[in-house]
């Protein structure tokens, strides 16, 4: 209940950046999950991990020795993150739109997957679209991007950086949202 009421206030402090008033269903972090095949990667990256419910559902899912970098741009939410206390996670406050250079100075390659919460269609055009030219530019050939969303203001933006989307629908969620997977 905790985790909720920290994400609920994040959401009333900074709506534009939060897409939801409540943490991701356990059914959305498994179409997410079975949409990255996060358990073959040995890098994974997640955007906006908020309280840390589809942080800790990626590291259940991963290898042993594969690392998770989970970038937070607000301070409260990025502190949820970092008390979860996995080794292989790398909890990072800042900016998306900084991936590529987040990446080089923790000194670890391109990553196979790219999940993002990130609220695009509250982001502005030109700030998304750096976010996902960083997000492109960061990815290893065949690697994946999935972005789970309210609104599909993301597949717009991104199909001219990596091409059309996959798209399914988790209507057990609140709200129901749409995930889009791009392969690189």
């Amino acid at each position: 209940m905790h985790e909720n009421l920290v994400f609920l206030e994040a959401f009333l402090r900074h709506p534009r950046r939060i897409g939801s008033v409540v943490p991701s269903s356990r059914f959305l972090e498994r179409r997410i999950l079975d949409l990255a095949a996060v358990d073959g990667a040995r890098l994974v990256v997640e955007l906006g991990p908020g309280t840390g419910g589809t942080t800790r559902a990626i590291l259940e899912a991963m290898r042993a020795d594969a690392t998770l970098l989970a970038m937070e741009i607000d301070p409260r939410l990025h502190a949820q993150t970092e008390r979860i206390g996995d080794p292989r996670l790398i909890a990072y406050l800042g900016s998306a739109e900084n991936l590529g250079d987040v990446l080089a100075a923790h000194g670890l390659a391109r990553p196979e997957v790219v999940i993002s919460g990130i609220p695009f269609s509250t982001l502005g055009p030109m700030r998304a679209r750096r976010v996902l030219r960083a997000i492109a530019a960061a990815l290893v050939p065949g690697g994946r991007f999935v972005a789970y969303q309210v609104l599909g203001d993301v597949e717009r933006l991104c199909e001219p950086i990596l091409g059309p989307a996959h798209e399914e629908l988790e209507p057990f969620n609140l709200p129901p949202v749409r995930v889009f997977r791009w392969i690189r």
